[in-house]
């Protein structure tokens, strides 16, 4: 009934709108006859062709739309225009900079004598009681491709020498640079970067000893494995199927499986309450906002490592935001339609349920942003609804967004719009993409090596498959959130709109428990610690290991975990992000017990539950949003 509501009167915004549009074409129409009957056919054709008229216009805009979303479909949703801009401001200032060629030269000739000392002392027969020499390039610590002892044997060790010398020099050509841009260094950089690694020798049979050495074990048996294991996943991929193994993990079967009910739902979230364990609870519920971007189970995984499951164990009474998978017919939901039919419909339904208890917001990823958007709203209104916020893994400025920022910029948020335009979402391959480019040797080259050429199978798990059963994003939204948030850092500057008014992180008073992971290549914890630059309050901030997924699912019990914690008073001075890291002591363990020990120290005592009979359940958990498609 909601929905038809919205409907009928956007139907008869409609109408109102076409009346006063048909009215201005009106008199739009009797003035321009006046003027051609003032001025003479000549002069008035001549006025009209001077101006972009919006059929016109529309059609410019139109086809410029669709050529951008066509070629959008072979880049995989990257702008070549971007890409050649980078290169080309790039390659004007390396051309007018003869030092830094002298430079680059004198680096090339170093590194090719010290690979022709490292081979002759290497080559076989020479010096055979003399101690192997020492490299003359070592991996980065996160390079784990050449750590095996056959890499160390010849001619293999300077396969992967050479390579990396070679690596080393281009990323000296690539930085450095003087009057080249920030931004175009970066995406000249990292570019480059992904077409050295497609070169790598260990991606290749006949350059990559250990897979040499397998396939001689298993006489070629694992090729044969990986041809099967190439034509399955390519089958997959024709067929818009999901990868290997996830049919091991289903929804409401083995993954979120946590008792509860549905109890609200409209055309953009189903709000899920958790049944209570304990026979107690405290009075304030949580309400858990995830990122649109992901299936909300994420933590509601196996019951082993469900925080919801444990949180509940904990005495809380939890709810929590299913967003619904959009397809083309929510191409124009936007940000604030997230805000207002996530967020505040939310509140208003805990509220009748609970009898108007405040509530602690928690807030993952791109859901940890909006719930500050929607907390900061609520402060400037005087809304005081919520009693605690907790966010994880989640930006509230966007200077230092990591290597996602490679994709942020004019031409390439165009580019994306356009394709955006044409479907009217932002598809889940298309974000895929561009998430494994940040990590292409752990989720490209290194997944095709063990895949289809060690012919083996990695175990799937139940986060691996959660990380499978990606949504889309509206065009509207994604199109407001690049641009507000990414573009210009609206929120963070106090120019992010709201009612038609600017919002400030600062107005947010209650206390703010942030969650930030160490390995994170999506909100580094550096940018998520630029929190304590905005927020005018108590600001807990814990630093866990792990990435932007495996740091945040981090149940207790589970191996070589660790963490730093903090609290900042509000009166306390601003402490920078790398002593802050200098001066806490690392602690084992999982996290979860320091969110539940700081709810707990903010929650009322314990008492039944009680909560709001006349509120019918719609289904059961995990709801039917969840399972879209």
């Amino acid at each position: 009934m909601e929905s038809h509501g919205l409907e009928q009167s956007g139907s008869n915004q409609t109408d109102q709108a076409g009346e006063v549009k048909a009215k201005e074409q009106g008199e739009a129409s009797t003035a321009c006859h006046a003027s051609f009957a003032h001025k003479g056919p000549t002069d008035y054709f001549t006025q009209l062709l001077g101006k972009d008229s919006y059929y016109p216009l529309s059609f410019q805009e139109t086809l410029d739309k669709s050529v951008n979303a066509s070629i959008a479909r072979f880049t995989g949703g990257l702008s070549p225009s971007g890409l050649s801009a980078a290169y080309t401001d790039w390659a004007a200032h390396l051309v007018t900079a003869p030092g830094k060629q002298i430079q680059l030269f004198e680096k090339a000739l170093k590194k090719a004598i010290r690979l022709a000392n490292y081979a002759g002392f290497c080559a076989p027969g020479v010096n055979p009681e003399a101690a192997s020499p020492c490299p003359c390039i070592d991996p980065l610590p996160q390079d784990k491709r050449f750590s095996g002892e056959a890499w160390q044997k010849w001619p293999y060790n300077l396969f992967y020498q050479s390579f990396l010398l070679n690596q080393q020099w281009w990323y000296n050509a690539t930085t450095g640079v003087r009057g080249v841009t920030p931004q175009h260094e970066n995406v000249v950089e990292f570019a480059t970067r992904q077409i050295l690694d497609l070169f790598s020798p260990s991606n290749y049979l006949l350059t990559n000893p250990e897979l040499l050495e397998q396939t001689q074990k298993e006489g070629g048996q694992n090729l044969q494995r990986g041809m099967q294991n190439f034509l399955d996943d390519l089958q997959r991929m024709l067929n818009d199927q999901k990868p290997a193994g996830t049919e091991g993990f289903q929804v409401g079967k083995n993954l979120g499986i946590t008792p509860g009910k549905v109890v609200y739902r409209n055309r953009l979230i189903e709000l899920i309450q958790y049944d209570a364990v304990t026979e107690k609870v405290h009075p304030e519920p949580i309400l858990i906002v995830p990122a649109w971007i992901m299936k909300y189970y994420i933590l509601d995984l196996s019951p082993g490592n469900s925080l919801v499951k444990y949180l509940t164990e904990q005495g809380f009474t939890v709810f929590m935001v299913s967003w619904k998978n959009p397809d083309h017919d929510d191409r124009d939901l936007g940000m604030d339609d997230y805000r207002t039919l996530g967020i505040m419909n939310a509140l208003a339904h805990i509220d009748k349920i609970t009898g108007g208890q405040p509530v602690h917001g928690v807030g993952y990823c791109l859901g940890g942003t909006l719930l500050s958007i929607a907390a900061a709203a609520m402060a400037r209104d005087g809304d005081e609804r919520f009693k605690s916020l907790s966010l994880f893994a989640a930006q509230t400025d966007f200077t230092e967004a990591g290597e996602l920022m490679l994709f942020i910029n004019e031409s390439q948020v165009t580019f994306l719009e356009d394709m955006m335009w044409e479907q009217g979402y932002l598809d889940t391959k298309q974000m895929a993409g561009a998430f494994q480019l940040l990590r292409s040797n752990d989720l490209i080259w290194s997944r095709m090596v063990h895949d289809y050429l060690m012919g083996k199978r990695a175990k799937m798990n139940d986060l691996m498959a959660w990380n499978s059963d990606a949504t889309r994003m509206p065009y509207q939204m994604h199109s407001q959130y690049l641009r507000q948030l990414f573009l210009n850092n609206a929120l963070a500057e106090g120019r992010y709109i709201v009612d038609s008014r600017p919002i400030a992180v600062s107005d947010i008073r209650v206390p703010i428990f942030a969650v930030g992971t160490e390995r994170d290549h999506v909100a580094p914890w550096r940018s998520v610690y630029k929190l304590h630059l905005l927020a005018d309050t108590d600001v807990t901030f814990l630093l866990t290991s792990g990435g932007h997924n495996a740091g945040i699912v981090s149940e207790p019990g589970h191996p070589r975990r660790r963490y730093r914690i903090a609290t900042r008073k509000h009166a306390d001075r601003y402490q920078d992000p790398d002593t802050w890291f200098a001066e806490h002591e690392t602690q084992d363990g999982s996290w979860w017990p320091e969110l539940a020990d700081w709810l707990k120290e903010r929650s009322g005592d314990l008492i039944e539950p009680s909560f709001n009979a006349e509120i019918k359940p719609i289904c059961d958990a995990p709801g039917t949003y969840v399972l879209q498609d």
